[in-house]
């Protein structure tokens, strides 16, 4: 399939906007100017992390001091809101990406996630703090595969890989912020102050993004190439874009064994994610060593965005991304073992490593594998589609402990969701190698 037919031609920001736009395409060299946007991306996804893993911080207070009844399950139901917002949130916040420009769709989920946060502090009851949770996970959802899409078209292409993966460092350490802020405010000043935090982006980095990003073109398929504001008149990108794009050939098999591998990495990720203060704390931690764990673990993964964006440069994203899934794998196995607490920080750093590790380079390798006017919708397709394993770890992992299963078999889940994901990646590998051996012109997938 050729994608270049009828491409328009690159355009220069109008006077006044906020730089260069990513329709001018990755220069040769990083400017200064898409390195500040990148900068404002990557502290947009350190809050995504800090709202997402801030509900494991404060699950046990939610639990024991708030009155509203929660058991292990409605735990984990609560705990799988946020996550079913961001599912919506990352489908059709990539689509909306691809079709009204990258700034526009970033702006406004930051904004939806940093509102819903704060107001998760005033939740009177477990239902209404629900439903907040769920909505400030549509923006979570929809940050990630638009700053992703941003970033993929303001860096040089052979930076692209690198920059994904590392883009993806601000998830753990937002998640290690908000373990390290947990140890010391919700002594001190109760559960709700863990989600004023979220303030922060709202005040801050969302007018920092109103100044460096910059905007998007429609994709060339919307009323402005007709009418050729800015564009050349006659020059109209013809290729379809969408998910219909995703679901047929040659993008089918592909985006499928994304899809999957993503469920699989995010199942043992957010599981983790969720659980692991309360797993700690039901082993018999006090809830200070339980958190230090939980940082651990968003240590870990913090290293592994780093490990792995040079393996993945190194090695290539889909061989790497094997690798980081097995070793998740078999360090939560040894944790079922009841090693000493000096093997579960090693094996928790690992499993951090691997998880995040995985889900990085899945990304990077998504971002590279389609064309440009794609690229969005198809991260937010395989985002997006992978929730279900973030939706399902918080419940599973709740329903696993009420049926008296014990904090063991929370790991083994776990650790069969990130050799699931290390097994669907050796597909996507084959399927690749085989894509490549097509004869030049036949594709140019």
């Amino acid at each position: 399939m050729n994608h270049t037919s009828s491409v328009a031609a690159p355009q220069r920001s109008a006077p006044g906007s906020p730089g260069p736009t990513a329709a001018d395409g990755p220069a040769s060299r990083f400017s200064k100017a898409s390195a500040a946007a990148v900068l404002v991306c990557w502290l947009l996804v350190v809050f995504d992390g800090y709202d997402l893993i801030v509900y494991g911080t404060v699950q046990s207070s939610l639990m024991s001091e708030t009155g509203w009844g929660l058991s292990k399950a409605t735990a984990g139901t609560i705990g799988s809101m946020a996550f079913v917002g961001m599912m919506i949130g990352a489908i059709f916040a990539g689509r909306m990406a691809d079709s009204w420009g990258r700034r526009r769709t970033i702006l406004g989920c930051a904004i939806v996630f940093s509102v819903f946060t704060i107001l998760c502090a005033f939740a009177p009851n477990a239902p209404v703090f629900g439903a907040l949770r769920l909505l400030a996970g549509i923006g979570l959802g929809g940050l990630v595969p638009s700053a992703n899409a941003l970033v993929a078209e303001l860096v040089p292409t052979k930076w692209r890989s690198t920059i994904a993966t590392l883009m993806m460092s601000g998830v753990p350490i937002g998640g290690s912020i908000a373990a390290l802020v947990g140890i010391q405010l919700i002594p001190a000043f109760g559960w709700e102050s863990m989600f004023l935090v979220a303030a922060v982006a709202l005040l801050v980095v969302v007018p920092l993004g109103l100044k460096y990003l910059p905007e998007t073109l429609a994709r060339a398929t919307g009323a402005d190439m007709v009418a050729g504001n800015g564009v050349d008149k006659g020059r109209i990108v013809r290729d379809p874009t969408g998910f219909s794009s995703l679901l047929r050939a040659p993008y089918l098999g592909i985006s499928t064994l994304f899809a999957l591998a993503t469920i699989a990495t995010l199942f043992a990720w957010y599981g983790l994610g969720t659980w692991l203060p309360n797993l700690m704390q039901l082993a018999g931690y006090n809830l200070g060593s339980a958190l230090t764990f939980a940082l651990a673990l968003n240590l870990g993964a913090v290293a592994g965005s780093v490990l792995t964006a040079w393996a993945g440069t190194r090695f290539g994203p889909i061989p790497t991304a094997i690798a980081a899934a097995a070793v998740a794998a078999g360090a939560l196995v040894v944790l079922v073992t009841g090693p000493s607490v000096t093997v579960v920080y090693v094996m928790l750093v690992l499993a951090g490593v691997g998880t995040h590790g995985t889900q990085c380079l899945i990304i990077a390798a998504v971002a590279s594998h389609y064309p440009g006017h794609l690229r969005g919708t198809a991260l937010g397709w395989a985002l997006g589609t992978g929730r279900i394993g973030a939706v399902a770890a918080p419940q599973v992992g709740g329903l696993l402990l009420a049926a008296g299963l014990g904090v063991n078999s929370n790991f083994l889940a776990f650790a069969g969701a990130a050799a699931t994901a290390a097994v669907l990646l050796v597909v996507v590998g084959l399927k690749l190698k085989s894509e490549l051996s097509i004869p030049q012109g036949a594709s140019n997938v």
